[in-house]
């Protein structure tokens, strides 16, 4: 199968997060459907193949080089550091973070907070100073993951205590420069903006701080004026236990496994409960005529 522009478009679609909302709600996606039509993989796969099949299929495509988009980027972070060094019971991925005006692509919690910005080879590299600063004041250590031939102009573009990871057509990660870990260049204020309230809170008392009692209009000021006293490496220590706590994946960390790898991280990147995990890992184990007829 060759496919063409359209055709990696719909592959492309197949991975997006309305895909696996759909498949949580209801066990079947008549997006899926129509995206399988459009991609032409069905008549490509053998008379036994599962939807499951459809979307290895469709990953081993788009992961070739040259058609590599953000998605694949993702899932090579998903399976290679988030599930491959750490645990889901241990570390949490955060996905599409924002932090100001930007959107950290991967975030990983484990013992430290680890930002990944996905630079593919489709993807442009102007706003990528801007975006590694931001991250930087927020967590201890950022990292770009790009495309081999992104690699020297990342090096050139991104300050020293940036990691630069490239994506190999092997599908490995390649250190090519490690990420210098320094929770003391965080900002506490870029901190609070990038958390909850109720994660704000948590913070002050494990610093043995009492929260402002304030109305709800003027808890974020109020806020900002206490974490302006804070102590940058004291912040990002208690944010990370915070969030590994209030946004744990560990509920995941078996269920993962039984759905496709090629999967894993569009599952991760949407909040769901058993009930849609179960009708999603279900539909990946129905035969492909079965989508078919869906749309």
């Amino acid at each position: 199968m060759n496919p063409g522009k359209s055709e990696f478009a719909a592959l492309t679609r197949m991975f997006s997060a309305a895909v696996v909302r759909e498949f949580g709600r209801s066990g079947r996606s008549e997006l899926f459907a129509r995206l399988l039509a459009q991609s032409g993989v069905a008549s490509a796969m053998p008379g036994d193949a599962t939807i499951g099949d459809v979307f290895d299929h469709a990953f081993r495509l788009l992961r070739s080089v040259g058609n590599r988009d953000e998605y694949i980027y993702r899932s090579a972070i998903t399976q290679k550091i988030l599930l491959g060094q750490h645990s889901l019971r241990t570390a949490s991925m955060l996905s599409e973070a924002r932090v100001g005006i930007c959107k950290a692509d991967v975030v990983v919690l484990n013992g430290t907070a680890t930002a990944y910005e996905i630079k593919s080879e489709r993807d442009s590299l102007a706003r990528l100073p801007n975006q590694v600063a931001a991250y930087g004041e927020v967590f201890a250590a950022v990292n770009v993951v790009t495309s081999p031939s992104h690699v020297a102009h990342v090096l050139r573009l991104a300050p020293e205590w940036v990691g630069v990871i490239a994506l190999s057509e092997k599908f490995t990660l390649q250190v090519e420069r490690p990420a210098v870990v320094d929770a003391a260049r965080v900002d506490p204020i870029a901190a609070l903006d990038f958390i909850r309230v109720d994660e704000a809170h948590q913070i002050l008392r494990a610093l043995d701080f009492v929260p402002p009692n304030v109305p709800n209009t003027q808890m974020r000021g109020a806020l900002r004026e206490m974490f302006r006293c804070l102590n940058p490496e004291d912040v990002h220590a208690q944010m990370v236990t915070t969030l590994k706590a209030t946004r744990s994946q560990s509920a995941a960390s078996d269920f993962i496994k039984t759905v496709p790898m090629s999967l894993r991280a569009a599952m991760l990147a949407v909040k769901m409960n058993g009930a849609s995990e179960r009708k999603l890992r279900d539909a990946t184990r129905l035969p492909v005529p079965a989508a078919l007829a869906w749309s």
